[in-house]
Parts: structure tokens; sequence; C-alpha cells
């Protein structure tokens, strides 16, 4: 399905994102890789990446999707949000010819996921949103050879492709950047409700496993912790997998501090507190904020040393020592 329309004033608009770009002939929209042809929207950079690599599952990151598995990932260019933080500018902000880029048409991405035993194929570095058309053919190939999919995404994005979009996605990993609107109009040029809708449809309305990264910057989004914990218990529940990851100085955002440990440990502990049921840290780690605990027993099912298996203590996706069934895929 094209998700585009002619507006009233005879403009061609993509209705992919909330943004809603009407590029003029020949323009492409915000995200720099949709553009007008000829009055359609077309993406530039379908058949193209940037890269494909075998990555464990933990990084993307998800913890409770088919853990110790291996992964396909691959990305595109653009993005179709305005992060000052982007950790990943240089193929999201830098407009990178595309002839620069590798190719590999939806077949030979799933043809090399088989040859070297994944499990999965992953869409990641950039947003599937911006390649939808990419992600989407793709994904349907891989569900018919057995492999599953993974997005990983912030989540601007429109109802209708929505549905589509997960309804072919096994995982996905979403990114909500902040509790907080003013934080994604100023540092996002975007805005929260249209996150957290998707967020709710997911997590509501599909069969994808969905876990949820905040990454934290000191003084600009780790006050809002409590806030983001409370609206995923009362909209989500308590099983949904939360991450907390650690900023590094990038793109727009590079006289910032990095994130300390600290500062994901208090986000961990207060998480944990308020009842949520499955929380981590990320790529600043501990044994204990990287495992995964059973939520009725309270033992460790599954322990990591950074994104390596050490302990799994999960059998036909119950816990090994009380029976409890685990929210994920096993």
């Amino acid at each position: 399905m094209a998700y585009q329309k002619i507006t009233e004033n005879n403009k061609v608009q993509c209705e992919i994102c909330p943004r809603g770009c009407e590029p003029a002939l020949n323009q492409s929209g915000y995200c720099y890789v949709r553009k007008n042809v000829n009055g359609q929207i077309v993406l530039e950079t379908y058949g193209y990446n940037t890269g494909l690599a075998i990555d464990p599952v933990e990084k993307k990151p998800m913890y409770q999707f088919y853990p110790g598995t291996k992964v396909l990932s691959f990305g595109t260019l653009g993005c179709n949000l305005g992060c000052l933080f982007c950790q990943n500018s240089s193929t999201t902000k830098v407009k990178v010819p595309i002839n620069q880029c590798q190719t590999a048409a939806p077949e030979q991405i799933v043809n090399t996921a088989k040859a070297y035993g994944c499990k999965c194929v992953a869409f990641t570095y950039n947003d599937p949103i911006v390649f939808f058309e990419y992600a989407v053919e793709t994904a349907k190939l891989c569900r018919k050879a057995g492999i599953k999919t993974i997005a990983v995404t912030s989540g601007y994005m429109n109802p209708k492709p929505a549905e589509e979009f997960y309804g072919l996605m096994d995982g996905a990993n979403i990114d909500l950047k902040a509790f907080d609107e003013d934080f994604y109009v100023k540092n996002c040029s975007a805005h929260l409700k249209p996150v957290l809708d998707t967020i709710k449809y997911a997590v509501k309305n599909t069969k994808c496993f969905v876990e949820l990264t905040t990454m934290l910057i000191e003084g600009e989004n780790d006050q809002f912790v409590e806030k983001e914990c409370d609206w995923i218990l009362n909209n989500l529940g308590d099983s949904v997998p939360l991450h907390f990851s650690a900023f590094t100085p990038k793109y727009k955002f590079i006289n910032r501090p990095s994130t300390k440990y600290e500062t994901l440990e208090k986000a961990y502990n207060t998480a944990k507190k308020m009842g949520l049921k499955y929380v981590y840290t990320g790529n600043l780690t501990t044994p204990e904020t990287s495992a995964t605990y059973c939520k009725s027993c309270g033992k460790a099912i599954i322990k990591r040393d950074g994104y390596n298996l050490t302990e799994n203590n999960i059998k036909d996706g119950k816990c090994k020592f009380c029976g409890t069934k685990i929210d994920g895929r096993f």
C-alpha cells in the first residue's frame, strides 16, 4: 500500500509518519530519502544498505526475544527525527550519496540470514520507518522462510502504516526518548504522543513482542523516569521489558558529558521499585542489572556478561525453578 495522498493544494503528501511532508517535484522530505518523483513518493534507498552485520540479539537490545541467538542486522540512510544527540548521525544526518551504499535485495538478505544461521533479521542502525517498503518486503520474505524479524525504531509513525508494519514484525525495540513533550520538541523536532500511541498499539493490538529503551542524558531526560514508568504500568502493564542505556557525546551534543552508570542504576532501581518486572541497564551494566528475573520467584533465570549469556534457566518458556511462564519469545 502506498501511504501518500494528493492534498487540496495538489501536492503529494507522504503519510508514513506524523510529519506529513509535501516535497516539491524532485525534492525529498525531512528524512531525505523519500522523494517526489513524477508526483509519487518514492523510496530512493530501496535495496541499498550501509552494510550487513551479524550481532547477538541482545545488542538490539532484545533480552527476552530468542536470547542467545544471532541476528542479521542492516539499515540504510536517513531518519524522520531530528535528534540533536543522534548516536548514528554519520548515516542518519549526513547526506551520503546512495551509490556509496551496498546493495542487497530483500531476497539476498533472507538468503544471507539463512546461510549464516541467523534466527532473525533486524531493521536497525537507522529507523526502518523511513525505509518502510524495503523493510516490509524483506519481512514478508523472512516470514515465508521462517526467519523472525525485529524493528529497532523510534515509533514515530502514523497509525495506518503502523498496522501493516507491526503486523509483519515479530519483535521490536521502540526507543522512548523521554517522557516529556518539551524534550521531543526541543531535542528531536518531534512530538511524544505519536510515539506513545505506536507503543500502545504494538503492545496491545499485535503479536509483535515489544521491548522499550530510554537512553538517559543527565539533566535532559533522567528526571522523567518515574513519569515514564507510571505511564508504562497504567497503559502497558508491568511486563514490558525496559532498558536504560547511557548517552555518549555525539552530533550536536558533542560537548555534553557521558552518562554515568550511577544514573542508569538509579533509573533501574526506580523502575523496579515501582513494579516493573523486567528492567535492564544496557551499554553500562553489571551482572545484576543485566539479568532477567522471574516475576514470580524472583530468581535470576537468564544471567549475562555484557551481551553474552552465561546462564539460562528457562525451559519451554517457563522458569526452571518455579514453572512460571516468562514473558517473551523463547
